[in-house]
């Protein structure tokens, strides 16, 4: 039992966020000794999570030398901000220290299927859909990981017949040694380079999602991509391919505009790409993804088809916020790539104002640069934050753009005033900044929830 395993044992939980509490409350059903040590200040952490890993432990190391032998203990568990070659880490695992995580702990318990999904971008959706088709199915189906739930959390309420559908992000994946039995790659490009050394690593780390396959496993895997396309041959599973420009047998792809599936010596119908609720053909892309996943598990057309239909999608993905004098929001905060918010720039026909900007990741801007000058409805482009100056100049090195450019904004209600400052009725106002949030904002979300608490306050909607 989990219990006995680590009897004894000495455990430090590194990082006391959504998952360092998680993982907290994990071996505090154990006979483990448990500390928790994180870079803040007591003053500094969140006040709520702090009270409740009280009640698991009183022993905290807090501040600039939370990393001090590490190496007195059994077991590191790193939360995913952590990189697993910080050279304290490396010394302690040298002497023998176990280093884990709460996801690498989640796949050496469960004992039910798990279907990791990651990417570049698309990972939420596309984890969310599949949940959604497996619970139209009637399947006992989890989800968790990246999208928001630690997948400790609900490991208890797992059984062989459960199945849990993680998001799995590269922090989360760099260090991992196994892989679930059904892996979706979706498309896979260049970032978190503020994090991650090069491209390299951060692609290598994403190939652990089916690098440790065995043969009875399956991948998913976008091969509209060339990096993903790669990721493909890495698995010795079963394959599922995905394309919405060519056929794949056995597979999910677009023929002219309907969404069919091969699969066992059957090519079915899912649906017309006209029944889609979600905007975007990157959303479509998603959908096929998803709903290959859903047929390795059984799941039938019709319940595939009714999800594809009816699924409004995350908050933060391209949400339908409002509409003010004719003039619809959109809130893509969580867009922190260039690739995904041309993904979302090519969602709309209609006249656009885009904001774009953010903190620094490291991010080329080449491509959306060339995106922006080259769509003909977009009407304007509003830049926030740090990064400003940099799209603008990527912006102007390019002839031939006729929309404004507005600089500026130091709030979410000047930013949206100059938006409306070129918006008419008929218009679509996006919020697909392309950066991260730091700076002006908390993180996506906060960015997202004041965009949104704004645009409900204008009136009209």
């Amino acid at each position: 039992m989990i219990g006995t395993k680590f009897e004894g044992k000495r455990v430090v939980i590194l990082g006391l966020g959504i998952e360092g509490l998680s993982s907290l409350k994990f071996f505090a059903k154990t006979k483990a000794s448990v500390s928790v040590r994180d870079q803040k200040e007591e003053k500094d952490l969140e006040r709520s999570f702090l009270s409740e890993a009280k009640k698991y432990t009183q022993d905290f190391t807090l501040g600039p030398n939370y990393l001090l032998n590490l190496q007195e203990f059994d077991m590191i568990v790193r939360s995913p901000g952590l990189r697993p070659d910080l050279p304290e880490i490396l010394e302690a695992t040298s002497a023998g220290t176990r280093l884990t995580s709460n996801t690498k702990l989640f796949f050496d318990f469960c004992p039910g299927t798990i279907i990791g999904v990651t990417g570049t971008k698309g990972k939420g959706t596309t984890a969310a859909l599949i949940f959604e088709m497996l619970k139209k199915a009637g399947r006992k189906v989890f989800i968790g990981g990246n999208i928001g739930t630690p997948p400790l959390d609900f490991l208890d309420q797992l059984s062989e017949e459960s199945w849990a559908v993680l998001e799995i992000s590269s922090f989360q994946l760099i260090d991992m040694n196994t892989s679930p039995g059904i892996a979706v790659v979706l498309m896979v490009a260049s970032e978190h380079l503020d994090w991650h050394k090069s491209s390299g690593e951060y692609i290598k780390a994403k190939t652990n999602i089916l690098l440790h396959q065995k043969e009875q496993d399956f991948a998913v895997v976008n091969v509209d991509h060339p990096i993903s396309e790669g990721f493909a041959k890495l698995s010795k599973g079963h394959k599922l391919l995905v394309s919405l420009f060519k056929e794949q047998n056995p597979g999910v792809y677009l023929k002219g505009e309907v969404l069919l599936r091969s699969y066992a010596g059957k090519i079915e119908e899912i649906l017309p790409v006209k029944d889609v609720f979600l905007r975007g053909r990157h959303n479509l892309e998603n959908i096929a993804a998803a709903a290959a996943a859903s047929t390795v598990v059984g799941v039938s057309v019709n319940d595939i088809a009714s999800v594809a239909r009816e699924f409004k999608g995350l908050p933060h993905r391209l949400e339908f916020v409002g509409e003010v004098a004719g003039v619809k929001y959109y809130d893509d905060s969580f867009s922190t790539t260039p690739e995904t918010a041309i993904a979302a720039i090519r969602s709309f026909s209609e006249p656009l104002i885009v904001i774009l900007g953010g903190s620094e990741k490291g991010s080329d801007y080449t491509d959306l640069a060339s995106v922006v000058r080259g769509t003909r409805n977009i009407k304007g482009v509003i830049l926030i934050g740090d990064t400003a100056s940099k799209i603008e100049a990527e912006i102007m090195s390019i002839s031939g753009f006729a929309g404004k450019i507005i600089k500026g904004g130091a709030t979410v209600q000047e930013i949206i005033t100059n938006a409306r400052s070129l918006a008419e009725s008929g218009d679509i106002v996006l919020l697909s900044p392309a950066c991260a949030s730091f700076g002006l904002f908390k993180n996506y979300k906060d960015r997202g929830e004041q965009f949104k608490g704004v645009v409900n306050s204008l009136e009209g909607v």
